[in-house]
């Protein structure tokens, strides 16, 4: 595997809280959130954040270690015509952690008993980093519901497995230095004249997964078969990634013919973070071209 690509994955397999009262900016109203809960199907309680309403729904899923105060800013902006809700995957923010069998598919079932607990029909799955291959597992488990995926700096390349080695060696070290592993891990992820507070903002809140929980995410990548699941996919796959690491929109066409991205110049692996504005226009433009009934 690529060695950029492949740590970005691993980075991927590796929301300041929202409350529920309305808060004030400028002495203007802001959007009600509300934290609601929902059982996993084993059982673990996940923890999300809702506002909003109108169709389709966008549903958020953040990445590997991060939690779902990353897409507080698309909360806020799209709550005025969507239904938006963003999710901790178990084992990150406040879910729960009592897990026994970790996993992406694992993860996409979590993110199904949200929609399903939210009784949505029509739903965008949008997945930063590891959450987009979660959105296509989602997007499996919820024919007839899911409109469309849209990664978010993920989906660079689709056609390889994460070796036993590779998993291996990522999951010792955050398990013997989450701290370290996890600063490194940020700087890889970032322009080296990005904002040093917005690193270490994303950092600090990267810092509260249990190491636990980063070794057995991590471990059970081993093997995975995103271009497999990618195929499968019968709603169009879409993303906005940064150019940091260089999308191949060739290779990930040869499995999924229906794929589009947004490159955002200059821009790594957040773009809801670092330029929230400019992202959420891009994402406006993304989800009302999944919007519009096919020709």
């Amino acid at each position: 595997m690529n060695s950029k690509v492949g740590l970005a994955f691993m980075a991927a397999v590796a929301a300041v809280a929202l409350v529920a009262p309305s808060r004030t900016q400028g002495g203007m109203d802001m959007t009600k959130i509300e934290k609601k809960t929902c059982l996993a199907p084993d059982g673990v309680t996940i923890v999300y954040s809702a506002a909003g309403a109108g169709g389709p729904a966008l549903l958020f899923i953040h990445g590997g270690l991060a939690e779902r105060s990353f897409w507080e800013a698309q909360l806020q902006a799209f709550a005025g015509s969507h239904r938006t809700i963003a999710l901790d995957l178990p084992g990150h923010g406040e879910s729960g952690a009592d897990r026994k069998k970790w996993g992406l598919p694992e993860f996409g079932a979590d993110v199904k008993a949200v929609v399903e607990a939210e009784n949505l029909n029509k739903v965008v799955l949008i997945g930063n980093s590891l959450g987009g291959p979660v959105a296509i597992e989602a997007a499996l488990l919820l024919p007839g519901k899911s409109v469309g995926v849209i990664g978010v700096d993920t989906f660079q390349r689709i056609g390889y497995k994460i070796t036993a080695e590779e998993v291996r060696q990522r999951a010792e070290a955050f398990r013997d230095d989450y701290s370290g592993s996890v600063k490194q891990m940020v700087r890889s992820l970032f322009h080296q004249d990005a904002d040093p507070a917005l690193m270490a903002d994303a950092e600090g809140r990267m810092s509260h997964t249990p190491p636990e929980v980063a070794y057995e995410m991590f471990m059970s990548m081993a093997g995975y078969d995103l271009g497999a699941s990618a195929g499968r996919l019968s709603v169009p796959l879409r993303a906005i990634n940064g150019d940091l690491y260089p999308t191949d929109v060739q290779e990930v066409r040869g499995i999924k013919a229906d794929f589009e991205v947004v490159v955002l110049p200059h821009i790594g692996h957040y773009p809801m973070l670092e330029c929230p504005v400019e992202f959420n226009r891009r994402l406006a433009e993304v989800v009302s071209g999944l919007s519009k009934p096919a020709s």
